[in-house]
């Protein structure tokens, strides 16, 4: 099925018109498979999302201004998700030695372990998402990138 018979919608304005609904649609066609992973383990996608740069950053601390600009969903309130994940035991907070009046935030242990455990579960998630080749894949990329204008 194509995005006209899954919106149900028979006409649009044009391509690029075409193109924006179908990239909307399947952003939020990905975020609701990939919650299902997540939903589980008592995380949303912007937790997890804070998670994996935090574990970039491991061992070394980030500030919530490095997770806001690292962030996906730029609207997202890095403060607030890093607070629940710092009362799920996920994250520590952490006076910076470098600017007493900013704070660091760093993965936990158990912060990293929760990682690890659901890195199997996206590993085939994303394969159950595998419709396209390597170079079709490649080829979505970098017109996205252009889109973008990058």
């Amino acid at each position: 099925m194509g995005i006209a018979e899954d919106i149900k919608q028979k006409q649009f304005n044009s391509e690029l018109h075409k193109a924006i609904v179908n990239i909307i649609y399947t952003n939020g066609w990905l975020h609701q498979k990939q919650s299902v992973v997540f939903k589980p383990h008592g995380l949303t996608t912007p937790q997890y999302n804070i998670l994996r740069i935090l574990r970039g950053q491991y061992p070394g601390p980030s500030t919530v201004n490095l997770l806001i600009d690292r962030m996906m969903d730029k609207s997202s309130n890095a403060s607030r998700i890093v607070d629940k994940l710092e009362m799920k035991g996920l994250v520590e907070r952490r006076q910076c030695s470098g600017d007493r009046r900013a704070v660091d935030v760093i993965i936990s242990e158990e912060g990293l372990k929760l990682l690890e455990k659901i890195d199997n579960e996206m590993n085939e998630w994303e394969e159950s998402v595998r419709n396209l080749s390597e170079e079709e894949f490649e080829t979505l990329n970098n017109l996205l990138d252009k889109l973008r204008g990058c």
